[in-house]
């Protein structure tokens, strides 16, 4: 999907729960989500497509598969924690928000462990 598509899709959106917030809230906020996840399944594709590029990337100069899904799983984290918590503030609930935030990091930081041990058992490995 075009990005322009997305910023109309995003701005008729915007209007309609401009409107409806005055008198049904709730309305506006179920909107608002539904909008969220729509432009969400419009860009999976996209994202998929450079998944597949990355990894096709990734075997042909060998690199070790297990950091490159890790990196992924990392970027994923990032942007659902990140999704979640707007849909949270949406609603009003920043506190909720940031603690979906804390968890998205502390799953980061979980996943990244390996690749932080690697990368100091490189280290270790070429300082004489």
């Amino acid at each position: 999907m075009d990005i322009i598509e997305i910023v109309g899709l995003s701005l008729v959106a915007t209007i309609i729960i401009i409107i409806l917030k005055i008198n049904r809230p709730e309305i506006a906020l179920i909107i608002s989500v539904m909008t969220g996840i729509l432009i969400f399944f419009l860009i999976v594709s996209e994202i998929s497509y450079s998944i597949e590029l990355i990894l096709t990337y990734a075997k042909k100069v060998n690199v070790d598969m297990t950091y490159l899904n890790l990196l992924l799983k990392i970027i994923g984290i990032a942007y659902i924690s990140e999704f979640g918590a707007e849909i949270c503030k949406d609603a009003g609930e920043g506190a909720i928000a940031s603690k979906i935030e804390l968890a998205g990091k502390v799953a980061i930081i979980v996943l990244a462990v390996p690749i932080v041990t690697s990368l100091l058992d490189f280290i270790i490995k070429i300082i004489p």
